[in-house]
C-alpha cells in the first residue's frame, strides 16, 4: 500500500480521527489527573521541597485542562481542518492541524500555570479541604456570586459568540502558513479562556480533584459552546450561580 492512498484515506476520515484523539487526550488526562492528585494527598510530598509539589500541582492542572477544554474545541478543530484541506487541494502549502491545537493549548497552559500560582498562594491563606476545595462557606459563595455574574456580562457574551461560530472566527481572522495556523490557535484559545475562566475558578469551590465536578463543568463547557440557545443558557446559569452563592453566604453569616 503506497503513501497516497494512506493520506486519501485519512483526509477522507479525518474527522472521525481527531474525533477518537479528543477522546482519548480526554480520559488520558482526567485519569492522570486523578493520578497525580492522589500523589499530592501524600504528606512526604509537600515536605520534600519546593520545586516537587509546585511541578506536580501543574502536571494536574495541565492535564485538566487539556482534557476538560481540548474536546470542547473539536468543532473548530475540525472546521480549521476542513478549510486547510480544501486550500491545499487548491495548491496552498498544507498545515497540520497540530500548530492549530499547539496554539491553542499554549493558551490553557498558561492558565494552568496561573491557577496553581493561585492556588499556592490560596494554600497559606484560605483553609482547602483535602480535595483542594475552599472550606469556608463566605469564600466558596463568592466564587458562585462571581461566577455567575461574569456569566452574564458582556465580555463572556463577545467571547462565547467567537466559541460558537468557529467557521465565522477563521473566515475573519484566516492566516496561511505554520506560523499563521499557530496564531489562530493562540487567538481562539484566548476567545475561550474568556468565556471560561471563571467558570474553571469554581474548581476551587466544588474541589480541584472531585471527577463529578470536574466532569460537570466539562460537560457544561461543551453544552454552552455547542448548543444553539448557549447564550441563553449562560444567563439562565448566572441567574442560578449568584442565587446559589447569596443563599451560601446568607446562610454562613445568620
Amino acid at each position: 500500500m503506497g503513501l497516497a492512498p494512506v493520506i486519501e484515506h485519512t483526509a477522507r476520515n479525518e474527522r472521525w480521527i481527531v474525533l477518537m484523539g479528543l477522546a482519548a487526550v480526554a480520559a488520558i488526562g482526567l485519569f492522570s489527573t486523578l493520578r497525580v492528585g492522589d500523589v499530592l494527598m501524600m504528606p512526604t510530598v509537600f515536605v520534600e521541597g519546593a520545586i516537587v509539589y509546585p511541578l506536580l500541582l501543574f502536571i494536574m492542572w495541565w492535564t485538566m485542562m487539556m482534557a476538560m477544554m481540548l474536546p470542547s474545541a473539536a468543532p473548530a478543530i475540525l472546521t480549521y481542518g476542513a478549510i486547510s484541506r480544501k486550500f491545499a487541494e487548491k495548491g496552498a502549502p498544507a498545515v497540520p492541524l497540530a500548530f492549530f491545537v499547539v496554539g491553542y493549548g499554549v493558551i490553557w497552559t498558561g492558565f494552568a500555570a496561573t491557577a496553581v500560582a493561585l492556588q499556592l498562594v490560596l494554600s497559606q491563606t484560605i483553609a482547602l479541604s483535602m480535595m483542594m476545595a475552599v472550606t469556608s462557606a463566605v469564600v466558596g459563595g463568592g466564587l458562585l456570586i462571581a461566577a455567575g455574574l461574569y456569566q452574564m456580562s458582556p465580555l463572556k457574551a463577545a467571547c462565547l459568540r467567537n466559541c460558537q461560530t468557529p467557521l465565522m472566527f477563521l473566515a475573519r481572522n484566516w492566516q496561511k502558513g505554520y506560523l499563521g495556523a499557530l496564531r489562530m490557535g493562540l487567538s481562539h484559545g484566548l476567545y475561550c479562556l474568556g468565556c471560561c475562566w471563571v467558570l474553571m475558578g469554581l474548581l476551587f469551590y466544588g474541589g480541584v480533584m472531585e471527577l463529578r465536578w470536574i466532569a460537570g463543568l466539562a460537560l457544561y463547557v461543551a453544552a454552552e459552546k455547542l448548543i444553539p440557545a448557549g447564550n441563553r443558557l449562560s444567563r439562565l446559569t448566572g441567574i442560578l450561580l449568584v442565587g446559589w452563592g447569596s443563599w451560601t453566604v446568607y446562610g454562613a453569616l445568620v
